[in-house]
Parts: C-alpha cells; structure tokens; sequence
C-alpha cells in the first residue's frame, strides 16, 4: 500500500537543532526519525512511500539512499524550490498514488498507533478521508459531531473559530495526531497550490465525509520543538 510521509517542513519549531539539520534527521533511540516513519509505515503494510524534501534537501536524500539500502522502497517529491506545505505537497505528489486509500504521515510523530485498525476504520465508515485524534492538551482543535464527523476547527489561543457545516449537535474539541487516510478521490477537489491540509478537510467538510478515529491508548508524541523531543527520548528508552 502507498504512503506518503511530510518531511520538508523548516522545523523552525525546534530552534537550534534544525540549523545544520533537517527535522527529519534529528535523532531518537539512536535512529531518524525518518528512519522511524518509514519503520512504522511499513510494519504496517504501507511499504511504498513517497517522502517530500526542502529543508536541507540533499542531507534527507542521503538517508533515503540509505534506507533504500536497507531494503525500504521510498520514491523522493522534490519541493526545494518552493515549499508547498501538506497539501500542496500532497498535489504535487499525485501522480505517485493508484486506486487504493493511502496514509499520511508527519515525520516528526511518535506513536504506537495501531495504522491497521486506523485502515480498517476508515474503509468500515467509507469516507473520503479519516483523521486520526487525540484527547490531549492544545490551542488548536477539530471540532466534531456525535458521530465522529469533522464540522470545524477552533484556534484557543486567538479565539478564532469555524463550522463547516449545519449540526444539531453540540461540537467536540479533539486534538489531530498528525496521522491519516485518504482516499485518492480526494484530488478531485484539490489543486495545485500552498496550503495545508486542515484547511482541504475545512474546506470540502461540508459535502464530503470526513471522519475522526479517536485513540486515547498507548503513547504519542509530536517531537517539533526541542521539549516534547526529550521527553519522547526519555520515554522511549525506557520501553
């Protein structure tokens, strides 16, 4: 199955560490955490993986070559010219993907997330796309029916709010894991262009099913910023 893991984004999150390296480098139980996502994807039978590269470039495509050595097929999108962000990123990348729902992954998550359950989820619900949440402490939230259908997103820090579609239901906040499935149905309603994701799955919410699947088990961590990588460190050497 196909994937595509984000790894060209300016880690500026993570000060220091990302001024000679790119955030897909930096290193967690004595690997990258490329090397990481690339494991865990293809544990999981999502072993062709397209990997797009900006930040420092050449320094990821050194250890795609590696990896390619060690056996993993990884293809490589080219965005050193002009960083296209998640979505854009996704478009350019289009021409990688066949008939089959597809995995999303931001390089710098660390989880045990179970990808197959995630999988089945999504074909059971038949959605376009299917987010992968939280339950944890943020500023931003998607907002979500009873149902698990995404309806909004809110903005803690600067109030800022928006609903995509009507409800009758009273709105829950849940925190997004960084991890999802697709459908390639989904190009049909994207273009060529700089933006996120979040705001494709905002956007096409309203006519299209976009579906949450809640995993409050097990660890994860986003290692953007120099504070959650050492406690993920930490927590990882223990187990």
């Amino acid at each position: 199955m196909k994937a595509m893991i984000f790894a060209a984004g300016l880690g500026k999150r993570l000060g220091e560490v990302t001024k000679s390296i790119p955030k897909a480098l930096v290193e967690v139980s004595g690997k990258t955490v490329l090397h990481l996502a690339v494991e865990k994807c293809a544990s999981y039978d999502f072993d062709d993986i397209i990997i797009n590269v900006h930040h420092f470039a050449d320094l990821v495509e050194n250890e795609v070559y590696r990896l390619r050595k060690m056996g993993f097929r990884i293809s490589i999108s080219d965005e050193r010219d002009l960083l296209l962000e998640t979505g854009g990123g996704l478009y350019k990348a289009k021409k990688f993907f066949d008939d089959s729902p597809f995995l999303l992954y931001n390089v710098d998550i660390l989880t045990d997330l179970d990808l197959a359950d995630l999988y089945r989820y999504h074909i059971k619900t038949g959605s376009l796309a299917t987010l992968a949440v939280r339950n944890r402490e943020d500023f931003r939230y998607f907002l979500t029916d009873r149902s698990g259908l995404l309806k909004g997103w809110c903005n803690k820090s600067t109030g800022e709010k928006i609903i995509t579609g009507n409800t009758e239901d009273s709105l829950s906040e849940i925190a997004f894991s960084g991890i999802h499935i697709a459908d390639p149905e989904i190009f049909r309603y994207m273009e060529p262009g700089i933006y996120s994701m979040t705001t494709l799955y905002l956007k096409i919410s309203e006519s299209a099913r976009i579906s949450v699947y809640v995993h409050n088990g097990g660890y994860w961590f986003d290692i953007g910023n120099p504070e959650s990588l050492e406690i993920a460190r930490k927590y990882l050497k223990k187990i």
